[in-house]
């Protein structure tokens, strides 16, 4: 569409680029990560395609965002584990049934304390808070594996594509507790806890799993046997206030490629779930762990389990925490679920990977399992 009032245009323009330029979110522009510096020619391509969208308007409208409903995920008490047989399979029925209609759940009394939560969040936000070359050499200034410190998304061709969020995603074999006749010092500290957190959180995930498998007629000891330190990892992320919310993701929309996710998100909304073909947002519960199945756990159950989409959302304000555990097996485990008639063929978890990172590369995007369905004949 041609626009003949190109000085409508420019008004638009200038009243997007006066948003952009209010004294706090100046402050967000140059904040740490360099986001709004590292992807400048995203934003000002989104200037100027938001002015063309907005020059029949009369006043540039503030908040395009799509209204998303606000919902509370089931809700299981664990404590209910160890109570007679009937509370107890009526529990293990409720993790099952939530993990075929929603892929999301939530579990309070799962071992955690509060103390050791808010203790996490305070720990990560210091180490978050350290000055961009620290964090961006990670194994030389925080005694992290190289790799681990991660930030946007270097191949985004647009907002839309780009992940307003900063990571460490660190292997659990690369986290130990610091020799006691050491000096400590905050790191040491931080490590300390992470392993802390990562023991405990480590224990709740195969006590899950192996529930799940229990109730698909499975081998509860296939993820002990494969789901090693060695193979999960913790990814703590921050979510800094981005000046355009209804523009970019904090974490763009995908499938955990992984058994199952148990995410500690604290206070800070900004999850969101796709559930019956619409996106909900989901409550924060301080008390709660929130749990969903991931790609590998669909495969293995058959579809009965489902790996379901979700994102996180940003903020034009505040800033948000979440830490993340992965239950992953080896690269060579080969996935196998055993059913007949099955829905996808035997795959390794290293044949998965591999996939969803050459389809990245070239497509932009994971296809993920519709790539590993079996074919008949």
């Amino acid at each position: 569409m041609q626009y003949s009032n190109t000085t409508e245009v420019e008004r638009v323009r200038k009243i997007i680029e006066s948003f952009l330029n209010q004294p706090l979110l100046t402050n967000i522009m140059d904040s740490d990560p360099p986001l709004y510096k590292a992807y400048k020619t995203l934003f000002d391509k989104t200037i100027n395609e938001l002015a063309l969208q907005n020059s029949n308007n009369h006043q540039l409208s503030s908040s395009p965002v799509v209204v998303v409903d606000e919902c509370e995920l089931p809700l299981i008490d664990l404590s209910r584990l160890s109570l007679g047989e009937a509370e107890r399979e009526d529990c293990k029925s409720q993790i099952a049934r939530a993990s075929r209609e929603w892929g999301f759940f939530q579990v309070i009394n799962h071992g955690i304390s509060r103390e050791l939560s808010e203790k996490m969040r305070s720990d990560q936000e210091k180490v978050f808070k350290q000055p961009f070359d620290k964090k961006s050499q990670e194994d030389k200034y925080l005694k992290f594996s190289a790799g681990s410190y991660r930030w946007g998304t270097p191949t985004a061709t647009c907002l839309r594509q780009l992940s307003w969020s900063e990571a460490f995603h660190i292997p659990l074999n690369s986290v130990s507790s610091p020799d006691n006749n050491a000096h400590h010092n905050n790191t040491d500290h931080f490590r300390s806890t992470v392993e802390q957190f990562a023991k405990t959180i480590s224990n709740l995930a195969l006590k899950l799993a192996e529930i799940l498998a229990e109730k698909l007629g499975h081998d509860p000891s296939y993820f002990k046997e494969n789901c090693l330190p060695s193979t999960c990892y913790l990814r703590m992320n921050r979510y800094p206030p981005c000046p355009v919310p209804s523009e970019v993701f904090g974490l763009m929309p995908h499938t955990d490629s992984d058994f199952l996710t148990i995410l500690l998100q604290y206070n800070v909304g900004g999850l969101q779930l796709v559930k019956d073909g619409k996106w909900i947002a989901v409550k924060p519960n301080p008390d709660a762990l929130i749990i969903n199945i991931g790609d590998l756990f669909q495969a293995w159950s058959n579809d009965v389990y489902k790996s379901v989409e979700h994102r996180v959302v940003t903020n034009a304000h505040v800033e948000r925490f979440s830490t993340a555990y992965f239950l992953c097996p080896s690269y060579d485990t080969v996935l196998d679920n055993g059913f007949e008639p099955s829905v996808y063929r035997k795959f390794s978890f290293r044949e998965y990977r591999r996939q969803v990172q050459d389809d990245v590369t070239k497509l932009g995007f994971k296809i993920g399992l519709p790539r590993f369905l079996k074919v008949t004949r």
